[in-house]
């Protein structure tokens, strides 16, 4: 009898346990089911061309995580805008999804500054165009380098191939006109200092050439030219001439000396 309510007595016991664990499973499951939102969907909301900002905070009053996967810039777009989303918009997600934005930059990025000088002005406007810079002012000087680049600079300044500056930015280039038929009289340029000098030639747009300096002289700028060529005059002492865009050599010394003829 009593082998008997032992045994009646386990299975119920058994029984008990199984069904409280059966219980409890259940109740995990539905408490798992209300914390994910199991089963539950969302429509994915269009946030293309919305301001960044804007539309992260309309995805995440939505329900949705947001992470900027990436930003590019195009210049022709708006900036601080969405470019691209995923999921795209209108696919249906299961609540608490990530959506991946793709903007465009607010601030353009830096580019390296192309090498022009010296390269015909069909082919530096080309490669402006692949480095994403603009054609800003251009201005002709006489030089045998017809439509070939003299100079590049930027906001006003000389700028070197390989500086960085931003997407965008305009160039400004002087370009070469080639030496036309126009000839003026050689400037003389005996008894003044280099620096002025060199004002004198870029007036009558004349390149300056080789610059010999005497070995005492250490600021070129306020040393003085005793020699140039070509002379002011000829051997027959009649005026010699010279066309825009031709060079001419000058010689420096520490103090000013008496002229040296250059055709002697």
């Amino acid at each position: 009898m009593a082998k008997t309510t032992f045994f009646k007595s386990f299975w119920l016991n058994l029984l008990a346990a199984v069904i409280l664990i059966a219980l409890v499973i259940f109740l995990f499951l539905q408490l798992l089911g209300s914390i994910t939102k199991h089963g539950q969907y969302l429509t994915v909301p269009g946030v293309l061309n919305k301001n960044t900002a804007d539309a992260v905070k309309f995805l995440e009053d939505k329900g949705f995580e947001v992470v900027i996967q990436d930003s590019v810039f195009i210049d022709s777009l708006a900036r601080g805008v969405v470019l691209k989303q995923l999921p795209d918009p209108n696919s249906t997600v299961k609540i608490n999804r990530t959506v991946y934005l793709t903007v465009n930059r607010v601030t353009p990025p830096l580019v390296d500054m192309p090498a022009l000088e010296g390269k015909s002005i069909s082919y530096a406007l080309e490669l402006l165009k692949r480095s994403h810079l603009l054609l800003g002012d251009t201005t002709y000087r006489s030089d045998f380098m017809k439509n070939s680049v003299l100079e590049q600079s930027y906001a006003g300044n000389a700028i070197n191939s390989g500086s960085k500056i931003p997407w965008g930015s305009k160039i400004d280039l002087v370009i070469g006109s080639g030496l036309d038929k126009t000839i003026i009289p050689v400037p003389s340029l005996m008894g003044l200092t280099f620096s002025e000098a060199k004002i004198v030639l870029e007036t009558n747009n004349i390149m300056l050439g080789a610059v010999i300096v005497e070995p005492d002289v250490l600021d070129t700028a306020a040393a003085f030219i005793y020699k140039q060529s070509p002379p002011k005059l000829n051997e027959q002492n009649e005026p010699n001439y010279i066309q825009p865009g031709q060079i001419m050599d000058v010689w420096l010394s520490l103090t000013q000396k008496n002229p040296v003829d250059t055709l002697k």
